[in-house]
């Protein structure tokens, strides 16, 4: 039992020190731990991205399941042109797009769908530290109400770090328009910080405008 232990602790540790070259090619050999690791290892990214872009939550978990599905089809694609993470960031932006497609068929537009997350909690946070936590919240709820794009960009760029360059790869927008829906999205956002600071007579939003 010992034995099998450290094969198995051996094993993964071979799989975590792999580029992405090498781990597609170990997954393309059958290697199961090594898309398991694929999975643990980009999983948040793709709740992010789909999270972002589907309104219904509860659908997150399926297309999330349905993106590793294509990711694991699609690998003897991979060329390795781009990081791994950008190749899967875009399928899981065009399944997802392609859920709201279809879920909203009948409407006139797509195009004004759902956020970004960063939370923390601790149950000594002082009174600035509350106060902080709750305008995070509100800003929160504010992205949730841009533009599906828009709040895509912004999870990309601000959440997950992405360059320019790959959220170009990954959504297939120009660079320029990427640019635009970022500062577009930063404008709105302020500006109802700022409406929300002038009606509640408050100082909590002061790092976000």
């Amino acid at each position: 039992m010992y034995l099998v232990a450290t094969f198995f602790c051996v094993a993964q540790s071979d799989v975590v020190a792999m580029n992405d070259g090498d781990l597609v090619q170990q997954i393309l050999n059958g290697n199961s731990n090594a898309f398991r690791f694929l999975v643990a290892k980009h999983q948040r990214l793709v709740a992010h991205i789909v999270g972002r872009i589907v309104q219904r939550h509860e659908d997150v978990e399926d297309i999330s399941q349905e993106v590793f599905i294509k990711v694991y089809r699609k690998l003897k694609l991979f060329r390795g042109e781009s990081r791994l993470s950008t190749w899967i960031a875009k399928i899981a932006y065009n399944t997802s797009i392609s859920h709201v497609r279809k879920q909203l068929k009948n409407e006139r537009s797509y195009d004004e769908s759902p956020a970004l997350v960063a939370n923390e909690s601790d149950e000594t946070l002082n009174q600035k530290g509350i106060e902080r936590e709750e305008a995070k919240k509100y800003l929160l709820e504010l992205i949730e109400e841009l533009p599906v794009h828009y709040r895509t960009v912004l999870t990309l760029f601000h959440l997950e770090e992405f360059s320019y360059r790959e959220i170009e790869e990954i959504t297939e927008m120009p660079e320029g328009t990427i640019k635009s829906y970022l500062s577009r999205a930063r404008k709105i956002l302020k500006e109802k910080l700022e409406k929300v600071v002038e009606a509640e007579k408050t100082n909590i939003f002061t790092d976000y405008v």
